[in-house]
């Protein structure tokens, strides 16, 4: 196999040019098999095969530096840099992860893990280069769905201005996660389709080659005229005009051509982006039929693509999406918002009912919040579904745009809490600190399914900014039989028994389940509070805690600084109860990849280290 020949960066020079067909299509079976079985991103890393060969081709690693945005493509530059043995454990607990990684490799020079961020961060490598007197290359490479975002956007008007060399490259697949939208989108579709451009220039530049003594010649005046030349042909040239050279588009799939547009954009002394056209799922039937299911794949079936151990219980996303269709059917005010994530968030339903009041925004999380708040203040109750992680580049959109006005903006956080295999950026561990130091803002977080569907509809009907997070998942469905009507800032009483009171939120309240029969069975009687209002806590059910119990613990997927265990224990200590408070919460720190059961486990919140930590704090107090 040539891939046996490639253990550390820069071996792929070795392979003969013949090859590189056929080390491609090595490359794709193996990122098929492995994948097959651990799960991760595959359409997008399918499509880059022959773009990062090239890359590597043509740059010195780790002298070059190649910052992939959002970094889920990255799989084939870790099988170039030696780390094929790392697929075995790809996006598992201690393993190799799923994006580039500094600490991992020499050649991954910067994490990565959200969108839009890699020109701004290659601008950086950029200046700090030439500050230094050094003279690497520097390459970002950015979809066309991570352009969408105002932040590339940022980056590339600086860029504009400068005289030195920065290489974008853009991988232009027509996708995000689900199909691509807008307006950059469709600047896109008019290069991609610009024939006229494409067949003119290679007609003519082949027709003057091959004149003998001044084809050459005339050949080369034309280059030095083809910024002009595309200005006639090619609609809007939008980078030009910003100040940055632009070439292209180029085949994805044609290493030969994009080798010799690498060349040549190392020559141009200032920012200059390479377009380049590639199939998200190439090679691999299932995933170019549906590359939106293959983004994100578990493991699956290589001869059909099904997966191999298919869900057959509603997830949290699926009962979202049930909720926001009846909800749209009740009120022809309900609006509904994605961030470039119909699927992924369960608007997909929504989108195909009411199209006329759904919204794709791109990945633009910023303006897809701001955007919301025009809808609330224009007499429409919008709902803005987006992942955990990523609503947090929204922040001050959140604070300045809807929380200041107080406007009715339902925020349906799907991914909430520890998400597993994605690591680190993916985690949604800090939603509950971010949120909670917003005035105006009410977060609550439903115990099973059904309490997802009343606080939906709940929020709507609130009139205020209303965030609403959930896990990733499984939908529970114990605790049918405690439904009480939902009411503002108040939590709900489960069980109650005495010594040992529970106040758990939202996925905790599953554990705090089997932590209350954990200790049952040590002989301890236990309440159970399932606290609904990260803001406004519950006081008088803090109270009732304290009063009534030897030892308070409140139980959160959420990290210690900030969270509702930080917001009991300040209202606790007002009462000068006897009684004592334990706060479980994740570390103030990042949790790296893995199963999700073991991250529980390695950080302390699983149903066995609760009831541990419970009876050494009972043992010390007797």
């Amino acid at each position: 196999m040539l891939l046996d020949n490639i253990n550390k960066a820069n071996d792929i020079k070795n392979i003969a040019p013949g090859d590189y067909p056929a080390l491609a299509e090595e490359i794709r079976e193996f990122l098929i098999e492995k994948i097959s079985k651990t799960g991760g991103h595959l359409g997008s890393n399918l499509g880059a095969v022959e773009l990062t060969m090239a890359l590597h081709l043509s740059f010195n690693l780790p002298e070059d530096k190649i910052i992939w945005d959002v970094g889920h493509q990255s799989y084939t530059h870790k099988l170039l840099t030696g780390r094929r043995e790392g697929f075995e454990n790809l996006r598992k607990y201690g393993g190799m992860s799923g994006f580039p990684k500094r600490k991992e490799s020499d050649c991954d020079c910067f994490d990565t893990g959200h969108s839009s961020t890699s020109i701004s961060a290659g601008l950086g490598l950029v200046k700090a280069r030439d500050i230094q007197g050094q003279k690497h290359s520097v390459i970002s490479v950015i979809g066309d769905g991570s352009l969408t975002g105002g932040m590339a956007y940022e980056a590339l008007n600086n860029a504009a201005k400068l005289e030195t060399n920065f290489i974008i490259v853009l991988n232009d697949n027509n996708m995000s996660i689900s199909e691509n939208v807008g307006g950059v989108s469709k600047y896109l579709n008019n290069i991609r389709t610009a024939e006229a451009y494409l067949d003119i220039k290679e007609g003519v530049y082949n027709t003057l080659k091959d004149m003998p003594k001044y084809g050459d010649r005339v050949v080369e005046s034309i280059r030095k005229a083809k910024s002009s030349f595309k200005q006639l042909v090619v609609p809007g040239m939008f980078f030009e005009d910003m100040g940055l050279t632009y070439l292209g588009p180029v085949d994805g799939h044609n290493i030969p051509a994009m080798l010799r547009m690498f060349q040549e954009a190392k020559r141009v002394r200032n920012g200059v982006i390479v377009h380049v056209i590639t199939q998200k799922g190439k090679g691999f039937g299932p995933a170019e039929r549906h590359p939106a299911r293959f983004h994100g794949a578990e493991p699956f079936d290589i001869e059909t693509g099904i997966p191999t151990k298919p869900r057959t219980t509603a997830n949290y996303t699926d009962i979202f999406s049930t909720v926001m269709t009846k909800l749209g059917a009740r009120d022809e005010r309900v609006v509904a918002i994605t961030a470039a994530m119909p699927d992924g968030t369960g608007l997909k339903r929504f989108r195909n009912i009411y199209p006329e009041r759904f919204f794709d925004v791109g990945i633009a999380e910023e303006h897809a919040v701001t955007f919301a708040a025009g809808l609330a203040a224009g007499g429409l109750k919008p709902v803005v579904a987006i992942y955990s992680s990523f609503l947090q580049r929204a922040y001050d959109q959140i604070l300045h745009d809807v929380c200041i006005q107080n406007l009715p903006v339902v925020f349906a956080i799907d991914r909430a809490g520890l998400v597993g295999s994605d690591g680190e950026t993916h985690q949604g561990i800090f939603d509950l600190s971010y949120l909670s130091s917003i005035p105006n803002m009410h977060i609550m977080a439903p115990k099973n399914k059904w309490e997802l569907s009343d606080m939906m509809k709940f929020a709507l009907a609130l009139g205020a900014p209303v965030a609403l997070r959930y896990p990733r998942g499984e939908a529970y469905a114990g605790l049918q039989e405690f439904r009480a009507p939902i009411e503002m800032g108040k939590a709900e009483a489960l069980y109650v028994e005495g010594e040992v009171c529970l106040m758990a939120v939202g996925s905790m309240v599953k554990t705090a389940e089997a932590v209350r029969e954990n200790l049952h069975a040590a002989g301890i009687k236990c309440s159970l509070i399932n606290a609904r209002f990260v803001k406004p806590i519950d006081e008088n059910a803090v109270a009732f805690a304290a009063k009534n119990h030897k030892l308070v613990v409140t139980i959160e997927e959420n990290v210690a600084s900030g969270g509702y265990g930080e917001k009991v224990r300040e209202y606790f200590d007002s009462l000068s109860a006897d009684c004592s408070l334990i706060n479980i919460a994740i570390p103030d720190e990042y949790v790296e990849h893995g199963n999700v059961d073991l991250l529980k486990k390695e950080v302390g919140i699983d149903a066995e280290s609760i009831t541990n930590r419970i009876l050494a704090q009972i043992k010390r107090e007797s």
